[in-house]
C-alpha cells in the first residue's frame, strides 16, 4: 500500500535515500544470510513505511509503500526497541501463531531497530524470507547492529548539515539585510553631510572673530570625518554585497597634485600638525586617482591620529618602472603583535585610546583598493615608527 505521506516522514524517506551505503547494506544482508526481502522502514506511532527496499522474492514493497502498522512485528520493536530474530517460524513457540508470518507468509525474520544518537526510535533495519534461514548467529546478529548504528550516524551527519544549512542561509540574509541597510544609510547620509561641509568651508572664507573660526573648524573636521566615515561604509558595504571595489582606471599625469589635496584637507581640520612629504612622481601613473587619493586619507588620518602629537608625519611618493611606491609613517608607539594580525580585518581598531574614534574600516578598505589595483598594502611597526606603504 502507498500514499501521500507528509512532509516529516517525506523528508525521513529521503533523508535514508541520501545515506550511499544503505543499497550496499541491503545487498550484503541479503547475500550473507540468504534472505530474499531486506528493507529500511521507518515506524512511528501510526506508520509503517520502507524508506529503502532490496526485494528478490516479489514481495511487493517498493520506497514509500505502507504496511498497516499493528500488522507488523515492528510495532512491537518499537515498543521494546528490542531485536527480533526468528530461524524458522513454525518451530518457534513465540511466533509459531503470530499474525504477521500468517499474513505475509516468511518463516525468517530479522529485525533491528535503528536509535538515533539523542535516543528516539527511528525505524528498523529488517529482512524476510518464505523459508527458513540460520540468522540467530553473533555474527549475523552483530553484522546487523553494525549497520543499524551506521544507519543512525548518517541520519544525525544529514540532519547536522540540513540544520547548518538552514542557520547559514538565516545569517546570510540578516547579513545582506544589514549591508543593505548600511548602504542605503551611507547614501542617504551624504546630502546633509555634504551640506554641513559647505557651510563650514564658507564660514572658514568670512572675517570672522577666532571664536568663530574655531567653531567652523570644528565643523569642517567633523564633515571631513563623516564623509570620510561614509564613504568607507559604502564601500564595506559594497564589497560584501558582490559587487567589490570599483575602479576608473586611467593614466594620470598629476598624482602628486591629488595627494597634496589630501594633505591640505586634513591640515584644514589638523593646522596644528607637520606633514613632511617628500614627492619624486614622474610622467604619468596608472591607477584611479580617486581611489588613490582615498586610500591615502586614510592612511594619512591614521598616522595623525596615532601618532605623537608633537612630532611630523613623513609621507613619500615616487614611481619607477611605470608603478608607484607611497608610504605614510609616524612616531609613535608600536603596534602590539594581536593588533597587527587584524589590522586589516573590517572593524577593527585595535587599541584604542579615548578620543580616537572610528569605524575600523579605513584599513580594510586600504588594502582593498590595493588589491583591486593589483598592489600590495603592508605595514612595519618598531619602538621608534610605524609605516604604512602601498606598492603598485
Amino acid at each position: 500500500m502507498t500514499g501521500t505521506l507528509d512532509p516529516n516522514l517525506q523528508a525521513d524517506l529521503e533523508a535514508v535515500n541520501q545515506i550511499p551505503v544503505v543499497s550496499s547494506i541491503l545487498e550484503v544482508i541479503c547475500r550473507t544470510t540468504g534472505m530474499g526481502f531486506a528493507a529500511v522502514a521507518r515506524v512511528t506511532e501510526k506508520k509503517w513505511i520502507a524508506c529503502a527496499v532490496l526485494d528478490h522474492i516479489q514481495f511487493g514493497l517498493v520506497p514509500g509503500g505502507e504496511l498497516t502498522l499493528e500488522t507488523t512485528i515492528c510495532h512491537e520493536i518499537r515498543q521494546t526497541q528490542e531485536a527480533v530474530i526468528i530461524d524458522h517460524v513454525e518451530k518457534d513457540e513465540r511466533f509459531r501463531n503470530h499474525h504477521t508470518p500468517l499474513m505475509y507468509g516468511f518463516q525468517s525474520y530479522i529485525s533491528m531497530p535503528i536509535i538515533r544518537k539523542d535516543g528516539s526510535f527511528f525505524g528498523t533495519l529488517c529482512a524476510i524470507d518464505p523459508n527458513p534461514a540460520r540468522l540467530n548467529t553473533p555474527e549475523v546478529i552483530n553484522m546487523f547492529k553494525l549497520y543499524a548504528e551506521l544507519i543512525s550516524f548518517h541520519l544525525q551527519a544529514i540532519e547536522q548539515l540540513a540544520f547548518t544549512e538552514e542557520k547559514l542561509l538565516e545569517e546570510q540574509k540578516t547579513a545582506e539585510l544589514r549591508e543593505q541597510f548600511i548602504a542605503i544609510l551611507g547614501h542617504d547620509l551624504r546630502n546633509p553631510v555634504t551640506a554641513v561641509s559647505n557651510v563650514g568651508q564658507l564660514m572658514m572664507r568670512m572675517p570672522l572673530d577666532d571664536r568663530l573660526k574655531r567653531l567652523a573648524a570644528i565643523l569642517q573636521d567633523s564633515s571631513m570625518r563623516m564623509k570620510g566615515l561614509i564613504d568607507n561604509l559604502l564601500d564595506f558595504a559594497r564589497g560584501r554585497l558582490g559587487d567589490g571595489i570599483t575602479l576608473s582606471l586611467t593614466h594620470h599625469e598629476h598624482l602628486e597634485k591629488t595627494l597634496t589635496h589630501v594633505i591640505s584637507e586634513l591640515l584644514l581640520a589638523s593646522p596644528e600638525r607637520e606633514i613632511i612629504t617628500d614627492f619624486n612622481i614622474t610622467g604619468t601613473v596608472f591607477c584611479d586617482s580617486t581611489r588613490i587619493a582615498q586610500l591615502f586619507s586614510n592612511l594619512l588620518s591614521n598616522a595623525l591620529a596615532h601618532g605623537k602629537k608633537d612630532a611630523p608625519v613623513n609621507v613619500s611618493a615616487n614611481n619607477t618602472d611605470g608603478g608607484l611606491l607611497l608610504s605614510v609613517s609616524n612616531a609613535g608607539e608600536q603596534i602590539p603583535v594581536a593588533a597587527m594580525e587584524r589590522l586589516f580585518q573590517p572593524f577593527s581598531r585595535g587599541e584604542v585610546k579615548p578620543g580616537q574614534q572610528g569605524l575600523g574600516l579605513g584599513l580594510y578598505i586600504s588594502l582593498e583598493i590595493a588589491k583591486a589595483h593589483g598592489g600590495k598594502l603592508f605595514v612595519m611597526s618598531t619602538p621608534e615608527e610605524t609605516r604604512f606603504t602601498f606598492q603598485l
